[in-house]
């Protein structure tokens, strides 16, 4: 297997391996899926947790306006009573003005919360540092895991608007948004290696041979944008090092500089002489006046 450290830009995302033989084309589409199957899992995690702390989303004509605002314009939550929590609520008004307030009781938020860590952990770019693969199995897992949570919570359902269900059910509209912005269409990926796009009408092993334990690190790039930087020759950590050795290095020259005392130009060992005396006999002959 070819391990593929897989990055956006200068920023790690998570390894990958794939055998040599994978056509370029299978590849980028695989890579894109767990890049945006990532993305997805995150936006989740973001909305599951104001889903815990200020409960479901109020309908679209609601949200923003005050409560004086609501009852002028006798607006009503018909979800309200259809998508409570189980165990029952607390109130903790939202105070952005998306969310109707009614969170679940703190064992049920727990639940929510706990299962959002889970998911964060399994498919987190930590992974990369403990040199763990992410397969697009771990994504469907970590999706799995917030939707049975979802469900234990709510049994109910949430409302056809709510950002969770609609991420669920692969209705959600990003577009506008920064995190539209970060996804990457799968017909319109490419990857890079040394300064090169990778066809996808080639095979990895034409890129990187045919060693099977070869670990490089790719770039994922929408089409479009150009190549993408290279990378460092030297990582930061590298450079961090070396920077300090120059500096101790030049604090000690500096040293150096300052220590003009000669008085070591007295001693035997810097004699120039000292083995013609050894010779001739004289050695340790002190001379005094009578």
């Amino acid at each position: 297997m070819v391990y593929l450290h897989v990055k956006r830009g200068d920023e790690s995302q998570f390894l990958l391996q794939a055998p040599g033989s994978t056509p370029i084309g299978e590849l980028t589409q695989q890579v894109t899926k767990i890049y945006n199957g990532r993305l997805k899992v995150e936006r989740i995690c973001s909305e599951m947790e104001e889903l815990a702390e200020h409960g479901i989303f109020l309908p679209p004509n609601m949200q923003g306006l005050t409560d004086e605002q609501i009852e002028e314009l006798k607006l009503k939550d018909e979800w309200a009573e259809k998508c409570m929590p189980s165990g029952g609520s607390v109130f903790k008004k939202d105070e952005i003005g998306r969310r109707n307030g009614h969170a679940p009781d703190e064992k049920m938020m727990q639940v929510l919360k706990k299962t959002v860590e889970e998911a964060k952990a399994l498919i987190s770019k930590k992974q990369v540092q403990a040199n763990v693969c992410v397969t697009m199995e771990m994504v469907k897992d970590a999706l799995d895991q917030l939707r049975g949570a979802v469900m234990i919570v709510y049994p109910m359902g949430l409302p056809p608007y709510d950002p969770v269900r609609m991420e669920f059910e692969n209705k959600e509209d990003l577009s506008g948004t920064q995190a539209g912005l970060q996804i990457i269409n799968e017909s319109e990926a490419q990857i890079w290696w040394a300064a090169k796009e990778l066809k996808r009408t080639q095979k990895l092993s034409d890129y990187v041979g045919k060693n099977e334990k070869t670990k490089i690190i790719v770039k994922l790039q929408q089409k479009g944008q150009g190549a993408p930087a290279r990378e460092p020759v030297i990582s930061n950590e590298e450079q961090k090092q070396m920077m300090l050795y120059y500096y101790k290095r030049q604090e000690e020259l500096k040293k150096l500089e300052e220590n003009d005392d000669d008085s070591c130009l007295d001693s035997t060992w810097a004699d120039n002489t000292a083995l013609k005396k050894h010779f001739h006999g004289v050695k340790d002959i002190k001379w005094r006046p009578r």
